[in-house]
């Protein structure tokens, strides 16, 4: 039976005939899950907990120092330290530590519903027809389900796909190259996303994706007028035209955090163009004072 409010969709499994089917079949398909992660020590067990349905868990850790590698080991996973370069090649590193032939890619901030469980083992057990599928997100941030803002229904990359079909690029906000000249699937059932447990956590992603975001404008030429426009831009784009008015405070929180992120992208790259010299000091000593009589 279908759920409904902001669950429907959700949990939506097939009957117990069918299960029952699907699970004979599944054993000859085997799935990896591919989750990436950095001092995610509070989110990564329960990342991990709505995947021990698959056939093997790797973690990309990039030399956590809060004891998320731990957690993931003690649950289970199987630990691969990879330090972060570009998103796009610690997702296809991560990719590539996998050994089965379907992958499940994760965030440490997404969760697996038993909906999408169940879809994809029926999909293995039909024969799928795509080599890749986009899975919908339902975002939950300031105690509710986003419903505009651009985060619902959201989708990013690719999140189950056959192994050497498709490679990220892109230094943040991946894109992906289809090697396999198909096109791509969707599920459709949605997993679970918790983006931020808490403001300093806005913050904090805001600051790190527009340091990588900065490498993005290596060869433009930027302004801070030009660094303000686009913040403006990415804020009106989410607020109005994505709908974050109907998210209350947390639509307006969302819209405001792409507005810094975009921010300060445009002005950190204006920042490496200027190059601006420290001012240096002369070092002052007690001895320049009698000096001087």
């Amino acid at each position: 039976m279908r759920k409904s409010g902001p669950y429907r969709g959700l949990f939506n499994p097939p009957s117990q005939f069918y299960l029952a089917a699907i699970l004979q079949t599944y054993p000859m398909v085997k799935i990896s899950t591919s989750i990436i992660a950095f001092n995610q020590a509070d989110k990564i067990g329960d990342a991990i907990a709505s995947v021990l349905w698959t056939d093997e868990i790797v973690l990309a850790d990039s030399h956590s120092s809060d004891g998320t590698a731990e957690i993931a080991e003690r649950l289970g996973a199987r630990v691969v330290q990879i330090p972060i370069t570009t998103f796009s090649e610690l997702r296809n590193r991560a990719a590539d530590a996998c050994t089965h032939e379907w992958i499940l890619s994760l965030d440490s901030d997404e969760r697996c519903t038993p909906a999408v469980r169940d879809e994809i083992l029926a999909l293995l057990a039909e024969g799928p027809k795509y080599d890749a599928y986009y899975i919908p997100r339902r975002n939950y941030f300031m105690g509710r389900w986003i419903k505009g803002s651009g985060w619902y229904p959201n989708y990013r990359q690719p999140q189950f796909y056959r192994k050497g079909t498709m490679r990220y690029t892109r230094i943040i906000h991946e894109a992906v190259v289809m090697q396999s000249g198909q096109p791509i699937g969707k599920l459709e059932n949605a997993i679970l996303q918790f983006p931020f447990q808490n403001f300093e956590e806005v913050l904090a992603k805001a600051n790190r994706y527009s340091t990588f975001g900065a490498r993005m404008l290596a060869h433009k030429r930027v302004s801070m007028w030009s660094a303000l426009g686009h913040a403006l831009w990415a804020f009106i784009k989410h607020y109005i035209f994505k709908l974050g008015f109907r998210d209350g405070w947390a639509g307006f929180v969302i819209a405001f955090g792409n507005f810094e992120g975009t921010f300060y992208r445009y002005a950190k790259r204006y920042e490496e163009m200027k190059a601006w010299q420290r001012l240096t000091v002369e070092p002052l000593r007690r001895t320049d004072r009698t000096a001087t009589k």
